[in-house]
């Protein structure tokens, strides 16, 4: 089995691709749909170039990809199972309790108008508004990798007030319209049920709003959000934006923080932060925390965080950081695994292809992981050798 990562070697891949495919089975009840999904998965792991249903048909030995369409579309078995399991794989392989959730989204760039939730909206990966689906997800971030856990996809207003249409894709009846906190909110919800290990959530702006920062604070989970610099904020006997606060910070606040290389190096940046008013008792606190670059520019970002008293300010900045990983993994995910290169058009289809894509990626991600420590130990242990010799 042919790898699409080059650091992993083929045997490994096949080895942990049949432990992986022989656990999924019991979601697939009848014995062609879990022929299917082998062979789907299989492409999707592959190293062909293109990854839409004629190649991954000709990839399993079908002369036709109408196996493969009825797999996404007909066959019956859930996409909301293949997930759950995804999501116990991850924490099984890479869980770790000081886990981060991170919230994003991305587009999926489409022609026409009956792929479900398609709209002229913006997209930020063709960086404009474009003809598009949105899907939001959820990264789970540990030590040892990031992985995609869940997904909703997005659906305009537009389509909500269209039952013809929606009836016409696949969308469920009840479904109503979502924002895409509100989804982000559902995924949460999710993962605190199934009970996955995670100490910090972390997201751009548009996950920062006030419920869904409340919704962590109840449930006693830390965050650090993005926010818009015009957010007001309550401080001392006032409520000023974000803005406003950082231009009244004295200098001895900031200090000097690295949240990891890049291509460019460390990435270093200035940081401070500021409690503000908060009723999370005298365990707890809630601070506007300002990120702002080296250059000459001196540009700022601003987040709202929340954790226990006793946090620092370097924890607060690697997990700000952090939600850089999950631009990594929706990246990587589409140039390996094929998350993007769907041809399906119904809601049920986009569920399933991008749930196995998910799962592709993780076990690309757990190889990887796996590989690096095992690299690492080696290295340690040569070590050892060649220093007891001395």
């Amino acid at each position: 089995m042919d790898s699409p990562d080059p650091g992993i070697d083929s045997d490994v891949l096949t080895a942990e691709f049949d432990r992986l495919t022989e656990s999924i089975e019991p979601i697939f009840a009848r014995p062609g749909a879990r022929r299917r999904a082998r062979g789907y998965l299989r492409g999707l792991l592959s190293d062909i170039p293109r990854k839409n249903s004629w190649q991954l048909a000709e990839q399993v030995g079908d002369a036709t990809p109408d196996g493969i369409q009825n797999l996404l579309g007909r066959a019956s078995w859930s996409a909301d199972s293949l997930r759950d399991h995804l999501r116990n794989y991850a924490v099984d392989r890479l869980g770790g309790t000081e886990a981060t959730l991170i919230l994003d989204e991305t587009g999926f760039l489409k022609k026409g108008t009956r792929s479900a939730g398609v709209a002229r909206q913006y997209s930020g990966t063709a960086g404009r508004i474009e003809n598009s689906q949105i899907g939001v997800f959820l990264a789970y971030r540990t030590s040892r990798g990031c992985v995609l856990i869940d997904r909703e996809l997005y659906l305009p207003e537009a389509w909500i007030d269209d039952p013809d249409r929606c009836r016409a894709a696949g969308v469920p009846e009840d479904r109503t319209f979502q924002t895409k906190v509100e989804l982000a909110r559902v995924m949460l919800t999710r993962a605190t049920e199934a009970g996955l290990p995670f100490s910090w959530v972390t997201g751009d702006e548009v996950y920062s709003s006030w419920a869904l920062r409340r919704q962590l604070e109840d449930a006693e989970k830390n965050y650090v959000l993005a926010i818009n610099r015009t957010l007001k904020i309550r401080h001392g006997f006032s409520q000023k934006t974000a803005e406003s606060i950082a231009e009244n910070l004295s200098g001895a606040k900031w200090r000097t923080i690295s949240v990891g290389s890049g291509s460019k190096g460390q990435r270093r940046s200035r940081w401070c932060r500021i409690e503000v008013n908060h009723d999370l008792g005298p365990a707890r606190k809630r601070w506007l925390v300002i990120r702002e670059s080296l250059s000459e520019t001196r540009e700022q970002s601003f987040y709202l965080a929340s954790g226990p008293a006793r946090t620092t300010l370097t924890k607060l900045a690697e997990v700000a950081g952090s939600r850089w990983s999950i631009e990594i993994a929706f990246e990587e995910a589409k140039g390996q695994v094929g998350l993007d290169e769907y041809e399906v058009r119904s809601f049920e289809g986009w569920q399933r292809h991008i749930t196995f894509s998910m799962l592709a990626y993780a076990l690309l991600v757990v190889l990887r992981s796996e590989t690096a420590a095992r690299s690492g130990s080696e290295t340690s242990g040569s070590e050892k050798k060649r220093t007891s010799s001395r």
